[in-house]
């Protein structure tokens, strides 16, 4: 039997915007708008910083913009941000890629909404 998960909102992230490469590059590595949208609403910011993430979490009382970063399978990254007025969500793609590919699965911690493979970021440096 197949069980379903409900996601319980956060907010309401309003009218939805998705910029023609983000939906590119969606669909070139099989993530649909949805599970971006549902991480997002659920307060699954992705892979901000810690500050970013807790900015996040007192913005969703306070009303400010909300920010999450989603890394895809083929190093491209997704940007979702919500408007402080929850007017609009906006999904649009990075245009800088990542190097390296993916490092491995990350399994849901305990949450049950749609998870992807992480990227792992490294610090370049140039000499």
């Amino acid at each position: 039997m197949n069980e379903s998960t409900r996601l319980k909102p956060l907010f309401h992230p309003g009218r939805l915007l998705v910029t023609p490469d983000a939906l590119t590059a969606l669909r070139e590595n099989s993530i649909p708008v949805i599970s971006v949208l549902l991480r997002h609403i659920a307060g699954d910011w992705g892979c901000v910083s810690d500050d970013d993430r807790r900015e996040n979490d007192l913005s969703i009382k306070a009303g400010l913009r909300l920010i999450s970063l989603y890394p895809l399978p083929d190093g491209a990254r997704i940007l979702v941000v919500t408007e402080w007025n929850r007017s609009q969500t906006t999904i649009e793609r990075v245009k800088k890629t990542v190097r390296g590919g993916i490092s491995r699965p990350q399994p849901a911690a305990h949450h049950s909404y749609p998870v992807w493979p992480v990227v792992t970021y490294q610090a370049r440096i140039a000499a």
